[in-house]
């Protein structure tokens, strides 16, 4: 009897790189839990045999475990794979940044990542099997001008991707990271209007800003049996602008 496919929960699956990468796992020939918060539309409208659209607020922990719970039921099965890929964006000059949006973008951006991870390791950690993948961002490695308290954010998600390898590499389950830089979605289209934001896409040594899809590649990459070897890494897909 052939094993059941394994499951993904990928957050923030309405739109842009989310949405992307669960179709691209979907394909992969994965079970899917699309999770969104505001986006419904976007999630309900992936419709596969293999796909379940879940609604989750990762600032809340209690509504973690009501989506896990109900994906749980939905599957007849715990998560094998975590994307964690939802994430707020904010641009405002530093000076003006207030402790309530420094604490939003931490909440979102960060703690989420960390409530989702400490919920589904376990079952993982049962079956000595597990994926782990956080969407983090070129910011996250450079700094930020508009977006400090983003860029600290996605920097504090490449250090848990760190310590989760650290701890869960032994039994069995991987935890990377994915970089995007410029990625033409709805998000990354608002920045490109401002003038900091054409001065960077200007600076691409590919030359153009990234498909959705291409990031999901690396995420269908990562949770393969063939990354079984890679952990604790953080792949940069970018153009080249890192190095720029």
């Amino acid at each position: 009897m052939a094993a059941a496919p394994k499951l993904a929960l990928v957050t923030g699956a309405g739109s842009g790189i989310g949405k992307a990468t669960a179709l691209a796992l979907l394909q992969a020939g994965y079970q899917v839990a699309c999770g969104y918060n505001t986006s419904r539309s976007g999630a309900e409208a992936i419709r596969h045999p293999n796909a379940r659209a879940v609604r989750i607020d990762i600032a809340s922990r209690a509504s973690i475990r009501r989506a896990l719970a109900e994906t749980r039921k939905a599957f007849r099965r715990d998560i094998d794979i975590l994307v964690n890929n939802a994430a707020l964006v904010q641009e405002k000059p530093f000076e003006t940044l207030t402790d309530a949006d420094w604490d939003r973008m931490l909440t979102v951006n960060l703690r989420g990542a960390f409530i989702l991870a400490q919920e589904t390791l376990p079952a993982m950690a049962k079956r000595k099997w597990g994926r782990i993948v956080n969407i983090t961002s070129i910011g996250g490695q450079w700094g930020g001008m508009r977006q400090v308290h983003y860029a600290a954010a996605k920097a504090g998600l490449i250090n848990l991707t760190h310590s989760l390898a650290r701890l869960y590499s032994p039994r069995g389950i991987t935890a990377n990271a994915v970089a995007p830089g410029l990625v033409a979605t709805d998000m990354i289209r608002k920045e490109l209007k401002s003038k900091a934001g054409k001065q960077k896409a200007a600076q691409i040594p590919v030359g153009r800003i990234a498909e959705p899809e291409e990031i999901a590649a690396g995420v269908v990459y990562l949770v393969s049996d063939g990354a079984a070897y890679v952990t604790g890494q953080t792949l940069n897909i970018n153009g080249g602008m890192l190095m720029s």
